[in-house]
């Protein structure tokens, strides 16, 4: 089993940043591929941002790319989301994921372990 808590959620306004956390426990935290998801009022889950299990290898979906950067300290057990030039349209409850995969995952069932989801709003 894996535990995650998420932190750094909050208010912010267009064009701003944050900073989410989340923290794992429960299993080696290096076998793990990190992965952040979001999910608008009314809108599907949808995929963000995934990290491989030594931090080499990144993938972003398209809306975030060049304004999210996803990194993981294997150390602290922690992956991180930094958000920049944050827009009204980034505003979801954003979820920290794990999975025991080789490659990197981009699909919410390939997943098994979720964190409780931290709120992100972006004001215009």
């Amino acid at each position: 089993q894996v535990q995650l808590v998420e932190s750094g959620g909050g208010l912010v306004q267009a064009g701003g940043s944050l900073r989410l956390s989340c923290a794992a426990s429960g299993r080696t935290f290096s076998s793990l591929v990190m992965g952040w998801f979001r999910q608008a009022p009314g809108k599907e889950r949808e995929f963000v941002t995934a990290i491989n299990r030594i931090g080499l290898t990144r993938n972003y979906a398209d809306s975030v790319k060049g304004r999210f950067t996803i990194s993981r300290d294997n150390a602290k057990k922690t992956v991180y989301l930094q958000m920049n030039a944050l827009k009204p349209e980034d505003t979801a409850v954003y979820y920290c994921a794990a999975a025991a995969g080789l490659a990197l995952a981009t699909i919410q069932a390939q997943y098994p372990y979720w964190g409780q989801g931290t709120q992100v709003t972006v004001s215009s």
